[in-house]
This record gives structure tokens, sequence and C-alpha cells, in this order.
């Protein structure tokens, strides 16, 4: 077996165990369960991932199981005790302790005063935090990614399809920017059908085998909201840009998408220090 058709092998498994792993967040994953899906030994197949992904297996079930577990503090009411369960945790102190660890308090008490808190308003109507706006032109930007349909929360699961097949194939390079791009209004269209593409750049030369496309983000200005913060306080984001922002700009919007470009890793930063700039065209 030469290279290439190794790498080829491996492309193949990190895929199934990365959609593996997005579909039974909400159970009991056992790392030598993943290792079988990948049919490797689980001493060879960790080693594998490692180097792929740049974190353990183990550490990426729980940054996923608690991204999606702040995503529901935040949009909803569920009991804790629920999310808890949703998200892979049994034990309801366990789960206390390992959000509190990542996210610097507990579950309820971030459900009431995390950072998504600061877009609440203030009594003259307005959100209370400040954000960081600014216009810029931009050229015309092509892209290679993989498209995601379903909750834009969940994007995460194309994200590691592109980066586990761009290494595979030998194709990653450091300069390549994260960016997502989102199709559908969340506010209308059902979330089992909202579309978005997890895109990096850079990757001219790249072929647009499957499971890559191909997408240009038009040149213009745009308006680029700095978000900091859990991707879970994004929705506040984009409410404050068109509720508050957009009329007070004189500026319009264009009829052109928008997108979202992330300066730094999930893996590497707490959730708290993650930064996102928001792009909205403006005519």
């Amino acid at each position: 077996m030469n290279g290439e058709t190794a790498w080829a092998l491996y492309e193949n498994r990190l895929r199934r165990v990365s959609v593996y792993i997005h579909d039974h967040l909400d159970e009991e994953l056992d790392m030598e369960r993943l290792a079988e899906i990948a049919c490797m030994s689980s001493y060879h197949w960790h080693r594998i991932y490692r180097a792929i992904y740049g974190e353990t297996l183990a550490a990426t079930v729980k940054r996923l199981r608690l991204h999606h577990a702040a995503g529901e503090i935040v949009r909803t009411e569920l009991a804790v005790s629920e999310i808890a369960k949703r998200s892979g945790y049994l034990n309801l102190q366990s789960f206390n302790r390992i959000f509190k660890s990542v996210y610097g308090m507990p579950p309820a008490r971030y459900r009431k005063e995390g950072s998504h808190t600061a877009y609440e308003p203030s009594p003259n109507g307005k959100t209370k935090a400040m954000l960081d706006v600014t216009i810029r032109e931009i050229g015309p930007i092509e892209l290679i990614g993989v498209a995601h349909t379903g909750s834009y929360m969940q994007i995460d699961k194309a994200f590691e399809t592109l980066f586990g097949t761009l290494y595979a194939r030998g194709l990653a390079k450091p300069e390549m920017r994260m960016i997502g791009v989102y199709l559908d209004d969340p506010d209308i269209v059902p979330l089992e059908k909202l579309r978005s593409i997890a895109c990096v750049t850079g990757a001219a030369d790249v072929p647009a085998d499957a499971p890559f496309e191909r997408r240009t983000i038009d040149g213009g200005d745009y308006a680029v909201l700095r978000h900091k913060g859990p991707y879970a306080n994004m929705p506040k984001s984009y409410q404050w840009l068109f509720a508050e922002w957009l009329p007070e700009s004189g500026r319009q919007l264009k009829d052109r998408l928008m997108f979202e470009e992330y300066l730094n890793n999930p893996r590497e930063v707490p959730p708290t220090e993650l930064l996102t700039d928001i792009h909205m065209p403006l005519v």
C-alpha cells in the first residue's frame, strides 16, 4: 500500500469517527468503541487522530458536549439536569464541575450571569453591551468548503470533516483562514433545513473533489462586528447588529451572503476568549 492509498483510508476513517461522535454526543462514548469504528487499535488510532486534529478524542468529545450544552443553556429554558443528560452527562454534579472548569461558573449561574447577559436590554431598551463594529472594504474571497445542513450550532461537524480531509490529503496550510458561510435566515427556515458551509481560504489550488465544494464571497463594503465569547452567544450579536446598529448607521443592507471568520481555535483557547468577525454586506 502506497502513502496516498494509506491516507485515503485514514481520511475515510476520520470521517466515520467524526460523524459517529457528532451523532452520539448524548451517549456514553467509549474510546475503544471509536477505535473499532476506525478499524484500528486504540493505541495507534488515538495518535493518528491527535496528529490530525491537534487534540485527543476525549478532548474533542468534551469540547463538543459543552459547546452544545452552553447553546441550550442560553437559548432554552430546559432544566440544567435535562441539558446535562442531552449532553451525555448522566451525573449532574460531574456536569456542573466540568462546565465550571471551562466556562468559569456552574451552568445555573451561567444562565443568569454568563457573557450572553450583556446583550439584555437596559431600561432605555438598548443593549447594554458595547460592541465593536468597523466598516471594511474587502476584495472577493475564494473558498473551499464542506456543506452542512441543520442547526448552525452544529457546523463544527462540517469543520471536522473539512480539516480532517485537508490534513489527510496533505492539503492543509498554516495561512488558511476559517470561514463560515450561512445561506438561510434561522428565523424563517426550519432548523433541520438550515444550510451553511464550513470553509477555508487559500485553497485555489485544492481540487474540489468530494466532500469539497467551491464558494466565492463577493467583494465590497462590510460592517464587521468583532464578537468575543462562546459561539452560543452569536445569535445575540446578530440581533444587535440588525436591530440596533444597522438602523442607526445610515447604511443599507446589500443582498449578499453574510459570513463569519473565526480568528482563533476553539481547541486552543477557552470559550470566553473566542474571537469571531461577523461580516454584514452593505450597499
